[in-house]
């Protein structure tokens, strides 16, 4: 797991294959994020894609926790704020099974985790082997408006 600032992308432009994450990064840093509308932006095919949210924050006993086994997940908050939580996937107790279509796998909500905020500009970069909890509230619900972007990485 990762967290940091949009001033520190291009340190992130190298990893992973095929120049995956510099197409990520490039797409972070060079659209105007404010002005997109949610839903679903090809960046470059099922390789590298990224989905806009928009949504309320809800309590962190009702966010899930959950991991992805051929995807990497920037989840960049473009408005507002949030605690986002990771563990290692090996530390959890699966909720509901892997699946394959969705590549998306829930866990109990037993972990407390490391809780960070994230504001405008931040975001968390999580891998496979990080299970992680978006959409929990800092304090109070507010609307948040972020980007996810999806790296596979097989």
């Amino acid at each position: 797991m990762i967290f940091d600032e949009k001033k520190n992308l291009d340190f992130y432009k190298n990893l992973g294959i095929e120049g995956r994450y510099a197409k990520a990064v490039a797409f972070l840093q060079n659209t105007d994020l404010k002005a997109l509308e949610p839903g679903k932006y090809e960046i470059d095919g099922k390789d590298v894609y990224a989905n806009v949210t928009a949504y309320t924050t809800i309590p962190w006993d009702e966010a899930k926790y959950e991991a992805h086994e051929h995807y990497t997940d920037i989840q960049y908050v473009i408005e507002g704020s949030e605690i986002m939580t990771y563990a290692p996937v090996h530390e959890m107790t699966v909720k509901t099974p892997y699946n394959p279509d969705k590549d998306v796998v829930f866990f109990e909500n037993s972990t407390p985790g490391l809780q960070i905020v994230a504001g405008p500009d931040q975001y968390l970069i999580f891998n496979p082997w990080d299970a992680h909890k978006p959409k929990a509230m800092n304090g109070q619900q507010a609307p948040i408006k972020k980007v996810i972007v999806k790296i596979k990485e097989d």
